[in-house]
């Protein structure tokens, strides 16, 4: 829990704090990055509670509201980011941000993308709220958003597109950009207790397994050792945005020693992130948090890589912008949210990214 008083400082600088205690302690050049970032996506909260600096309002407070939780911030805490937090959280559940059939990917334009994140993140919530009754609120509202989760996959889709997502719930089509925070939000939902068959997750993890970039053998195995996700199912070309998703999606279904999750491994270490890929944050989001859950030397040398990577590119004010076009028309309120996420492997508070 970041708790206390806070002096930030730059770069290398060491900077001190307080804990819960009053014991001082050193933090080092991620804590006042993280800091600095937290501070950041606070100041840009408006007056409804929604924090953004575009669009998709619902799906960016979400990020942000995760973001916060990820380093250890809580919507209980009697602190800035704890009060912007329970405001956020307020500013999702109204009325107006999820529409009669549970679907919050309508109002802010987000579509299944957004409504994956906001699922995402209330399954993360849940318990965690600042009162009682904001936490049944917020389990009320999830069931519905699980449904349409599960009735967006159960839509009729051809054999290469099933188990999987695309942008709207009715889709009849896939792909694994979407398919990852739904498939992220089943699964924190499961753990919630909430109702998700497990031929959900079977299916989603069918629809991984075509999403790698090796053919299988006939005993079902990868014909190659190393390789990668596509975007698409049943295609060969590796993208290391779309491996990082699959490496972290595989292992949020459960499946840690699965030989995609090894040959995703490896591919991933011959191709580190580089911060001019195209959705260069949004890879590396997932690389963070996947080669995390691969323990060991692994970890070790992604999160290094990671915290290298972003604390170079992060700006004065504490934000973070996209270098690429497409990722940077979102913001920094989303670039911002996705590098604190990428750097919370270090706190490892939130649920969904732990065994």
């Amino acid at each position: 829990m970041l708790l206390g008083s806070v002096l930030l400082g730059l770069g290398n600088i060491p900077i001190f704090a307080q804990d819960a205690t009053g014991n001082p302690f050193q933090k080092d050049r991620v804590d006042a990055a993280v800091d600095k970032a937290i501070s950041y996506l606070v100041s840009q909260q408006r007056q409804d509670g929604a924090i953004t600096s575009k669009n998709h309002e619902t799906a960016m407070s979400s990020l942000a509201i995760m973001a916060m939780a990820g380093v250890g911030h809580q919507p209980s805490d009697d602190t800035e980011a704890g009060r912007a937090m329970r405001q956020a959280l307020e500013y999702v559940l109204r009325d107006d941000r999820q529409d009669n059939q549970g679907y919050f990917g309508r109002a802010d334009r987000s579509r299944m993308y957004g409504h994956g994140i906001v699922t995402l993140m209330l399954t993360e919530m849940l318990g965690m709220a600042a009162t009682d009754e904001q936490d049944a609120r917020i389990h009320e509202k999830l069931q519905q958003a699980i449904d349409v989760i599960l009735s967006a996959q159960s839509q009729p889709k051809p054999p290469a597109q099933r188990g999987g997502w695309r942008y709207e719930p009715n889709d009849n089509d896939a792909d694994l950009s979407v398919s990852v925070w739904q498939v992220m939000a089943l699964r924190s939902a499961k753990n919630d207790g909430l109702q998700v068959p497990v031929t959900s997750i079977d299916e989603a993890v069918e629809y991984l397994r075509r999403s790698y970039t090796s053919p299988f053998l006939p005993d079902g195995s990868p014909s190659q050792p190393v390789a990668g996700f596509s975007y698409e199912p049943e295609r060969r070309n590796p993208t290391f945005t779309m491996t990082s998703a699959g490496l972290l999606a595989m292992q949020v279904c459960g499946q840690y020693e699965s030989p995609l999750v090894v040959g995703a491994t490896e591919w991933l270490k011959e191709h580190p992130p580089r911060w001019k890929d195209r959705y260069s944050l949004y890879g590396i989001y997932y690389y963070a948090q996947g080669m995390h859950g691969r323990g060991g030397e692994v970890a070790q040398m992604a999160r290094k890589q990671v915290e290298d990577l972003l604390l170079e590119h992060q700006q004065s004010d504490g934000s973070w912008l996209a270098d690429g076009g497409e990722e940077r028309n979102q913001g920094e309120v989303y670039a911002t949210s996705m590098a604190v996420l990428s750097l919370s492997v270090k706190y490892h508070y939130l649920p969904i990214y732990q065994r």
